[in-house]
């Protein structure tokens, strides 16, 4: 992949999550200087420490930074989480940034609304709009419940066109160091929609086992949530996303990783044909 010749750093922001993971090791792939936004920071690498809601952290990751990944914790949708980020982004801004992409959530109102807020600041901005992620599947919060051969979700089983995070993580790369991508909206989804029903027995078929749909009740899904180590606060948000946004809203897949990417997006079969192949599901 061809990168500007001026891009000196990205800061990745939420480095080590699920998408901030995959985009910091495509960089590295890919040769291009970057850095870790985390709470922990990385001492060995002199990288500081950077939290979302302590300001005087941001300076120091944004110190030469030519291109910034904004990846908001736990999500966009999140009270305050638009004036967060749109102030960081100004922030940015004035440090020389040049480019950035926003992760951002398909059918969140919030969500859009945190992406006004920091294109206002940087009109330049690269919005990466996604559906639910095939990998929570098996690397996050569905992950459990596949073990255990039961989606229990507080959902209908409606249907949702999953996006593959390696589809994501590559956009956001090539919006970080190449141009043609200042000032788009891509919505990221799969090329088809799949109900969870569905979407359990095509992950059933991948790992040699059965995987099935049950609705739960909010408050069920959060005690089990809890139960497994998740915080409450984050459960329960969960739930109020979920039961927002999979009503139907999001069904269509859109054309966001072609536009992005010049290619289909990765078909959900594939993506757990993968994820199998890790022996991620082959316990529990």
């Amino acid at each position: 992949m061809d990168t500007n010749s001026t891009t000196q750093r990205v800061l990745v922001t939420g480095g080590t999550g699920l998408t901030g993971g995959r985009i910091t090791r495509l960089l590295a792939e890919r040769g291009v200087d970057h850095r870790v936004g985390s709470r922990s920071g990385h001492p060995e690498t002199g990288t500081p420490r950077f939290d979302w809601h302590s300001p005087d952290t941001w300076d120091g990751v944004l110190a030469g930074a030519d291109s910034v990944y904004l990846c908001y914790h736990p999500d966009l949708a999140f009270p305050g989480a638009a004036d967060t980020v749109a102030a960081f982004a100004a922030r940015a801004a004035a440090s020389g940034v040049r480019r950035m992409a926003l992760l951002s959530g398909r059918g969140e109102p919030e969500a859009q609304r945190a992406e006004a807020q920091v294109r206002s600041v940087f009109p330049d901005l690269t919005v990466l709009r996604c559906s639910f992620f095939a990998q929570n599947y098996s690397e996050g919060f569905f992950l459990g419940a596949v073990r255990a051969g039961a989606l229990a979700l507080p959902v209908e089983d409606v249907p949702e066109p999953f996006v593959d995070l390696d589809d994501v993580a590559e956009a956001a790369v090539r919006a970080l160091t190449e141009e043609g991508h200042a000032g788009e909206l891509y919505e990221l989804t799969g090329p088809r929609a799949l109900t969870f029903a569905e979407a359990g027995r095509v992950l059933g078929e991948a790992a040699g086992r059965t995987v099935g749909f049950v609705r739960v009740e909010p408050e069920e899904f959060v005690a089990g949530a809890v139960a497994e180590g998740a915080p409450e606060e984050l459960a329960r948000g969960l739930v109020a996303l979920c039961e927002e946004i999979l009503d139907g809203r999001n069904v269509k897949p859109a054309d966001g990783v072609l536009r992005a990417l010049g290619r289909p997006a990765t078909a959900f079969e594939e993506y757990a044909a993968r994820a199998a192949g890790t022996g991620v599901w082959a316990h529990g």
